[in-house]
């Protein structure tokens, strides 16, 4: 069930403003459920809490709005404003034009209303200060109920402030306070009767549809209607065909609000893009941190290189692998680089405990697992204390000669594992084994 609050403003501050709720059912019908009025526009702000959740539609003075139907839709956009000029009590900068496109098959196919800007600026301002916000502010006039042969009217107020609302056609129709309905139909009669060519010198009657008691004249021919609270009348022919008129567009066009909804997932997409952008932000911090931390690797792996191997001039660390391969391949025709770093490995607590001896080359026989070093040093007993280290991590050590240079003495070694008792009985074992084979062969 769609709720819809209807507010019908005053032309002034003091002016009585009514109001209405009503519910739409399932039928298509409308439930009234309540109604009142308010002393002027600062009591807007009770039907606040009556705004809330709800549909709220404007109904403005007719008397405030003048209405023009045309024939062409572009010329009135165009010309309206200064055609009419002479005949409007305002300059045309100070009054806003609000235009509605009508259906081809119709008498007029353009509509303007008119209404000053100060008055609009007025109205605006009302639901501002009581926090009511609307999409809709349609004249009073145009939500009446369209007769075919007649005009409709309905008496608004008590009698102190009375107002008349009077539709005439489909886009005309007029406001008048109660004390002046009998006048101003006296002159709309003399009107039509002397644009009558038969009934110059007569007076024509006219037709009323009134939804409310009106005082009648030989020149009114009311027919009485059911009786309705005006508003409520007003709120059935809201709709239709009229909906598609709006005072506010232009300047006043309503912006769509978000609803409450739109602005948490709003807010809650904000949040979850913040997170985001700061999830990113330390990504990106982390993976500085380590193109940091893998150009110092690189470096020192290069400088490390380089260090051992001071004759190479360009280090590639994507093809360092193989560059490494290729310099121990050097070292004497590795086939074995296995037992070369194992052999490696345990000379270098020799070299530790002795560090007068510094060799000169390296040289590894993969097909007798035996390392040759070329060394210096100042004097014999460091030969001796090396080849005492080398048996200690149980190395074979054979020494070559050593030649006395200058300050320096200059000697070789060559290195081997030594060959376990098990692995000796087995190539004892071995050997024996074909030697009786041999020898069976030859019998």
């Amino acid at each position: 069930m769609t709720e819809t609050l209807f507010i019908r403003l005053g032309s002034q501050a003091d002016d009585t403003i009514h109001w209405l709720v009503v519910a739409e059912t399932s039928n298509d019908e409308q439930e009234i459920i309540a109604s009142g009025e308010l002393k002027n526009a600062q009591q807007l702000g009770e039907l606040t809490s009556k705004a809330q959740q709800r549909q709220v539609k404007i109904l403005v003075p007719g008397c405030d709005v003048l209405q023009v139907p045309a024939k062409s839709s572009r010329a009135m956009r165009l010309a309206a404003p200064y055609m009419l000029e002479d005949s409007l009590a305002e300059d045309v900068e100070q009054l806003f034009f609000a235009y509605a496109d009508l259906a081809k098959d119709e008498e007029h196919n353009c509509f303007a209303a008119i209404v000053a800007h100060s008055q609009m600026q007025q109205w605006l301002s009302w639901l501002a200060d009581a926090e009511i916000s609307t999409k809709y502010i349609l004249p009073d006039v145009l939500a009446m109920p369209l007769q075919t042969d007649a005009w409709s009217a309905v008496a608004l107020g008590d009698s102190e402030q009375q107002q008349v609302i009077v539709r005439q056609s489909l886009w005309q129709g007029f406001v008048l306070d109660a004390s002046a309905w009998q006048l101003q139909c006296q002159a709309f009669a003399t009107e039509q009767a002397a644009s009558e060519e038969n009934e110059v010198a007569q007076q024509a009657s006219i037709a009323i549809a009134a939804f409310s008691p009106l005082a009648h004249s030989e020149q009114l021919t009311l027919t009485a209607m059911p009786e309705e609270l005006p508003l409520a009348l007003m709120a059935k022919n809201y709709h239709g065909k009229l909906s598609r008129f709006n005072l506010l567009q232009g300047q006043y066009k309503v912006k769509e609000a978000r609803s409450n909804a739109g602005r948490q997932w709003l807010w809650v997409a904000g949040v979850a893009l913040f997170a985001l952008l700061l999830n990113l932000s330390y990504k990106g911090a982390q993976l500085w941190q380590l193109n940091a931390e893998q150009d110092n690797v690189q470096q020192s792996i290069i400088s490390h290189y380089k260090k051992a191997f001071p004759k190479t001039k360009r280090v590639r660390v994507s093809t360092i692998k193989s560059q490494l391969n290729r310099e121990l391949a050097l070292l004497g025709g590795v086939s074995d680089r296995q037992g070369f770093l194992s052999m490696l490995a345990k000379l270098q607590p020799a070299f530790a405990k002795v560090p007068a001896l510094r060799p000169e080359t390296l040289k590894f026989d993969g097909k007798r697992q035996e390392l040759r070093i070329q060394a210096t040093a100042k004097d014999y007993q460091a030969f001796e204390q090396f080849s005492v280290a080398l048996a200690a991590a149980n190395l074979n050590v054979k020494q070559g000669s050593q030649n006395n240079q200058g300050d320096l003495v200059t000697g070789s070694f060559s290195i081997s594992n030594k060959v376990s008792n098990k692995n000796s009985s087995k190539r004892k074992s071995a050997a024996k084994q074909r030697s009786n084979k041999n020898n069976k062969e030859t019998s």
